[in-house]
């Protein structure tokens, strides 16, 4: 069984580069060794060398393991917090009132 070829467009690409050039730098921050890392995330050393270097065919729960490892899980709490997109298709479904126009007071004379 072959393994399938994930392809990506280039602008996510580019992200999945900088998010593994980002862990690689909190690792060497913290002085951890690929090895502890590997350890502690329970992963190969390939593995974390496809992450730090983008590769897109990791799967996401590798990247929590060494979130969690770096002491940065809680950062998964802001992937895709403000989804202005979303939120302006949700406000277009919501239902339009539709009002009946305002009447106006009509003066006229006095009855007097």
């Amino acid at each position: 069984m072959s393994k399938k070829t994930i392809i990506i467009y280039p602008s996510a690409a580019k992200e999945l580069i900088s998010l593994g050039q980002r862990l690689r730098d909190a690792r060497l921050r913290r002085r951890f060794s690929m090895e502890t890392v590997c350890v502690r995330a329970d992963i190969s050393r390939p593995t974390l060398y496809k992450v730090e270097n983008g590769d897109p065919s990791v799967a996401m729960g590798i990247y929590v393991q060494i979130l969690r490892v770096l002491g940065l899980v809680e950062d998964l709490g802001l992937l895709a917090k403000e989804d202005l997109l979303g939120r302006r298709l949700q406000d277009e479904a919501l239902p339009h009132r539709k009002r009946a126009p305002k009447k106006t007071l009509q003066t006229g004379g006095s009855d007097g």
